[in-house]
This record gives C-alpha cells, structure tokens and sequence, in this order.
C-alpha cells in the first residue's frame, strides 16, 4: 500500500523554551513528515527557533487554540493529521505507533490517553476536572472516549475535512471528541507518558476560567446536537414548576369553587405555556439538526479512509511499542 502523507501540527504560543526539542523529537520519529509550527501571536522567539529546527512555520493572528486549529485544518492537506503541543509534554517516539493504529482500523481518531510520569505533570484540580468533563461527555453523547482532553491525537483527512470548528480556544478537543462521537467514526485510543513542563515553560490554560469554558462548550453542544432532549428536559422542568404552583389553587377551587389566588394561577399557565414553546422548539431544531449532521456525514464520506496497511503488522507494532513505553 502506498504510505499515507502526514502533517504534524503544533499549535503554539510563546513556546520558545520547548518548541524546538519538540520539532527534532518528531522529526526523529517521523523523518517523512511535514512539521507545521502554526505561531499564535508569541512574544518571544518561537517561531525562529522552530523554523532553525526544520519546522514550516506560519502564523495565525487570532488568539486560541481553537482558531489556531481552524486555520491548521483549512490551509494544511494530509492524508493523517498529526496534533500535538508544543509544550514538550508528549512522547514524540509513540506516534508511529498511532500512526500504525490509524491505518490499521482504519481509525479516524486515535487519541493519545495520558499517563503521567511524575506528580508535576498535571497541575492542581487538572485530573478531578478532567475525569469530570470526560464523565459528562460519555454520560450525554457515548461512552468510546477516554481522556477527552488529551491534546495529543491522530486525525484522519475525512475527520478534519468534515470539521466544523466553532470553538476558540482550549474547548477544541471537547468539539473534536463529540463531532467524532456524533458521525459514529471509528475511535482508539494508545496510552502514552505525559511529562510537566520543563522548567521555564508556562502553562497557557487556566484551571477554572477553562474548565468551564469546556462545561459551557459541552452545553452549548449538548443544545446543537441534541436539541430534543434538550429542550424537552427544559419543559419537563417547568411542567413540574407549573404543577407545583396550581396544585393549591385546583385544591381550593375544587373545595370551594373560588379562584382566589389568580396571579398564581396565571403565572402558572404561563409556565406551562414556556415549557410548551421549549418542547416545540427541541421538535423543530432536531429535524434541522438532523439534517445539519447528513451535510457533515456527507462532507465525511467525500473523502477516503486512511490507506490500511497490513492489519497484523501495524497492530503488532502499535502493541510493541505501547508495550516499551
């Protein structure tokens, strides 16, 4: 079979201090590749040091992780997309090994799951919210990811090119983990060591402002892809409000033929008639968002898996080396 064309895709932002062991890392594992450096703005040297190091480098002006990979998956063609950091946080040396899996399935998605190598790795409240927004996504849209917020994956060209990218910033890889999800694609996952940062090198995310900017974004995405349930769980809700006032008034009104407590009476009528509106409002957006995701399937099916390589040989290898690591 003819080998796959790969592109390796660091989006980065003041990275200096790491980014150009991390283009020599994935040079080394992958000498073939094309390493694209996408510059968001630094302010120190990045960008220079990653293009003495080998790497293609472009820039994006647009702040976020999330725009950074929009422009990545318009501008670069592959046949697998290759994502990473370039905090030097992830093994370089397993992605022939996803690699492998990916075209061995063949796989849209194969998803780095971190294991950390020391206690520094994660920093504090990182691995409680990352086992809970991961929890909340398996528990909405299915149960076939782990460690959604991993930014180390393996995409495959109908994958990115049937990509709506919406988000902006760290809330990219819940977007990418539902669109996955949601079109039924072929999902694995590898374990992989997951290093801290080396010294010198700051964290760009922020524990609480993102973490619930990923609640936000699962939300967000729970009401444009499930809209029925969605909004049906809005107009049970006030159904059950509306219950809860005018069961008093029925009482009375059945005791005494009186209505004396008509304010509540007409607040809960128009609760109800709320709760209505919402119920019918998840009726008719599920028919839209429907056929919103045949467009996306159909952009999905434009374009051909990844080449399957010989199915035993690329599953032994991908188990050798997550074995070695």
């Amino acid at each position: 079979m003819p080998e796959p064309s790969i592109a390796i895709l660091l989006p980065c932002h003041n990275e200096a201090v790491t980014i150009g062991q991390v283009v020599r890392a994935f040079r080394a594992a992958l000498p073939r590749a094309a390493i694209y450096v996408y510059d968001n703005n630094s302010r120190d040297h990045t960008a220079e040091i990653a293009r003495a190091a080998g790497a293609v480098v472009r820039s994006e002006i647009l702040q976020g992780k999330g725009r950074v990979m929009r422009r990545m998956f318009r501008d670069i063609q592959a046949d697998l997309y290759v994502i990473a950091d370039g905090d030097d946080t992830y093994d370089a040396a397993l992605a022939p090994a996803m690699i492998a899996l990916a075209r061995s399935g063949p796989y849209d998605l194969i998803n780095c799951v971190r294991r950390d190598s020391d206690d520094a790795a994660y920093r504090g409240g990182h691995r409680l919210g990352n086992r809970l927004l991961t929890g909340a996504v398996r528990l909405i849209f299915g149960d076939r990811v782990e460690d959604m917020l991993s930014g180390y994956k393996v995409l495959s060209r109908r994958f990115v090119k049937s990509f709506p990218v919406l988000s902006n910033g760290f809330d990219i890889e819940t977007e990418l983990t539902i669109h996955a999800l949601e079109l039924a694609m072929p999902v694995a996952h590898l374990g992989g060591e997951y290093r801290a940062r080396p010294a010198g090198s700051e964290s760009k995310l922020r524990t609480y402002r993102d973490g619930f900017r990923i609640l936000g974004m699962i939300i967000r995405l729970l009401r444009s892809e499930r809209p029925l349930a969605f909004f049906s769980t809005l107009a049970l809700v006030a159904f059950a409000c509306a219950g809860v006032l005018i069961e008093p008034v029925i009482r009375t009104y059945a005791a005494t033929g009186l209505v004396p407590r008509l304010p509540t009476a007409v607040l809960a009528t128009g609760i109800v008639i709320a709760g209505a509106l919402s119920l019918t409002t998840g009726i008719i957006l599920d028919t839209v968002t429907r056929g919103r995701r045949e467009m996306r399937l159909l952009a999905y099916l434009q374009h051909e898996a990844p080449s399957v390589a010989d199915i035993g040989s690329a599953s032994h290898q991908a188990r050798s080396l997550q074995t070695a690591l």
